[in-house]
């Protein structure tokens, strides 16, 4: 999360929804995985982008680079301010050793991205 950027939150229950970054007369809407969603709009329609964004996209499978060109289906763990953690994904297994790897916010959409297969 960088300094400039203002935390928006849900009505209902104050969860954080994600950012939005003030740049001329508008705002850029930044997600909480520190991604992008928008190039510059009003207030109203970064606030109604987070908000219909709503967090399912949180439990979703993920892949995260690992070197080279490695790839590991990983499920978000964790989501801060500052840092996201991710699970390598055990399948529900709950004997599975667990495994965690944690990156700083924004995170780099080269090293972790949605699984689309």
């Amino acid at each position: 999360m960088e300094a400039d950027w203002i935390e928006h939150r849900r009505g209902e229950d104050g969860e954080r929804m994600g950012w939005m970054k003030p740049v001329d007369e508008g705002f850029i809407v930044i997600d909480l995985l520190g991604r992008r969603l928008t190039e510059v709009v009003d207030w109203m329609r970064a606030e109604e982008t987070l908000d219909d964004l709503g967090l399912s996209y949180l439990a979703e499978p993920y892949e995260l680079r690992l070197d080279g060109d490695r790839w590991l289906r990983v499920r978000i763990a964790e989501v801060s301010a500052t840092r996201i953690r991710v699970k390598k994904d055990d399948w529900g297994d709950m004997t599975a050793t667990q495994v965690y790897y944690s990156m700083d916010l924004p995170i780099d959409q080269d090293q972790l991205r949605p699984l689309t297969r």
